[in-house]
């Protein structure tokens, strides 16, 4: 274990180096080009930040000091002490407090029906909040239900509770959870399958977003559920396979994390691809942002065709953009680089935690994203 957390350092480090990055590429996807790579990160990824030594393990500490270690760093992730108000509901829509059980276990989840699509919502979007947060404060904080009264979409909004995590984060770094099947994966996509089917919903329209630990999980799931979701909006996420334990984690999180080739389970083939929408602060000093760059590697495969970077200024918070096409000429991701941003939803509301008013509205163009029509 200690040589493969070394290698995957190594794998993080190497490329923040814009003259390695086809090389790093390789050692990430083999049947991925470095020429992909290096057009697609190195002009948005930043250089590695310095990380005191003592942010990251060292090999031969007891499981229960990388626990409290991994604890402590998620501590650092979305969160605010106190109770959260509940959202305003307009008048029609509803907000409702349910649970779904499945086989592979059960989770509470609250889920809003807007008022101009009450009995027919034209889609469904699965959000998923990070450490410490609620349904509640991340309806809040995101402002979701608003944009999706606008749009007629039904939004759900799963409960990661203290009994299945000690802070409420999604168990992204564990290795039942990183496949399909079984753990919190197989409980979610069976949530969004039962509301697909009483909501009378088909793939096409169904979306995940998540922050954080939240956008960890919805990246794993648009990768082992490619057949429930079509598209997936990524904020301040890691790759699926970036950790294996609690001692990754942590280094992932301070460091970047590079999934571990063979090491996570097999993806189902794609028979369609599932679209992806990024957003990262280059500034987070919680979740590194190489860790977007191994998001895109992962994700767009070798034969995506990079476009442009574009740069531009919202509210004061600059950013670079970069658009990847698929063979059919579609969009099959975006990567949208914050500059200055920590670790916040970009866009967001004061009501709710861990958000930055500042910059591009991440709520509103995934959501732009989801529903465009891919070419």
């Amino acid at each position: 274990m200690t040589r493969s957390f070394a290698a995957a350092l190594r794998r993080a480090n190497r490329l923040m180096r814009p003259a390695k990055l086809g090389k790093t590429g390789r050692s990430i996807q083999k049947t991925m080009t470095g020429l992909m790579v290096k057009s697609a990160m190195a002009a948005l990824t930043p250089k590695p930040a310095k990380t005191p030594k003592a942010a990251v393990p060292k090999a031969g500490r007891s499981l229960g000091v990388v626990l409290k270690q991994l604890r402590a760093a998620q501590s650092l992730m979305p969160g605010a002490a106190g109770q959260t108000v509940a959202p305003r509901i307009p008048k029609g829509a509803q907000y409702l407090a349910r649970v779904h059980r499945s086989a592979a276990g059960s989770r509470s989840y609250k889920l809003y029906l807007p008022a101009s699509q009450p009995k027919r919502p034209k889609g469904l979007i699965l959000m998923l909040h990070g450490c410490n947060q609620t349904p509640d404060d991340f309806a809040l904080g995101t402002h979701m239900n608003a944009m999706a009264e606008k749009h007629g979409l039904a939004i759900a909004y799963p409960a990661q509770g203290r009994p299945d995590n000690p802070v409420s984060c999604w168990n992204w770094f564990k290795p039942g959870n990183q496949g399909r099947g079984a753990g919190e994966p197989a409980i979610l996509a069976s949530l969004t399958r039962k509301l697909m089917k009483d909501l009378g919903l088909s793939r096409d329209a169904v979306f995940v977003a998540g922050l954080s630990a939240g956008g960890a999980m919805a990246a794993i799931l648009a990768d082992v559920y490619p057949d429930v979701f079509s598209a997936a909006g990524i904020h301040s996420g890691l790759a699926r396979g970036a950790a294996r334990d609690a001692r990754s984690a942590v280094a992932a999180m301070r460091r970047g994390g590079a999934p571990e080739g063979g090491a996570v389970p097999p993806v189902i083939p794609r028979a369609r691809p599932v679209r992806r929408i990024v957003f990262q602060g280059d500034a987070d000093s919680t979740v590194h942002p190489s860790n977007a760059a191994m998001i895109v590697a992962a994700a767009v495969g070798p034969d995506a065709t990079p476009g442009k970077i574009s740069k531009r200024s919202v509210r004061g918070r600059g950013y670079a953009r970069r658009d990847f096409a698929g063979p059919d000429g579609g969009v099959l991701l975006e990567l949208w680089m914050l500059e200055g941003a920590g670790h916040a939803w970009s866009g967001g509301r004061a009501a709710g935690s861990y958000t930055d008013s500042k910059g591009p509205d991440a709520t509103a163009q995934m959501i732009r994203f989801f529903l465009q029509k891919p070419a």
